[in-house]
């Protein structure tokens, strides 16, 4: 079974969905696998335990929103 996995910030629900739906049906098509035999896993991080230019991604976020 081939797993897809993606790490990433905090997601909505609907964003969840969406991944995990698209992910598994465009892996599918490449790999002529059925989309029942793929696992997509997803990782969230909190901003605080992601690193972005030497930075937490809570300071390059807190930049980007005070400009």
């Amino acid at each position: 079974m081939p797993v897809i996995t993606i790490e990433t910030g905090k997601l909505e629900k609907e964003q969840k969905v969406l991944l995990v739906e698209r992910f598994t049906k465009t892996a599918s098509e490449i790999l002529k696998i059925p989309e029942q035999s793929f696992i997509v896993q997803l990782k969230e991080n909190e901003s605080d335990n992601i690193g972005v230019g030497g930075k937490l991604l809570t300071q390059v976020i807190a930049e980007r929103n005070s400009k």
